[in-house]
């Protein structure tokens, strides 16, 4: 299984940030925003559903992960170009 390119945390709620590559050999990545609860059992568990107190916490996690990506794409197309140039 492939590992995430980063993850952002706020007490149970966390995105996962994935670094994936196209058929055509592009990079780009997604986001999975989850919240961690525990089962009656004491099992945690995962969930994408978000209670009203949950949202602008999820929202400041979104908006850190939005800046880590961008940075990335940068820093990717940087050394995309920076490998055509010495090729």
């Amino acid at each position: 299984m492939t590992q995430p390119a980063t993850k952002f945390r706020d007490g149970t709620l966390q995105v996962t940030v994935w670094r994936n590559t196209s058929t055509g050999g592009q990079t780009y990545y997604t986001a999975n925003p989850t919240r961690s609860y525990r089962q009656g059992d004491d099992t945690w568990r995962e969930t994408d559903s978000l209670t009203a107190d949950d949202l602008l916490a999820m929202a400041e996690l979104l908006r850190e992960s939005y800046a880590w990506t961008r940075t990335q794409k940068r820093a990717d197309a940087k050394a995309r170009k920076e490998s055509q140039q010495a090729a």
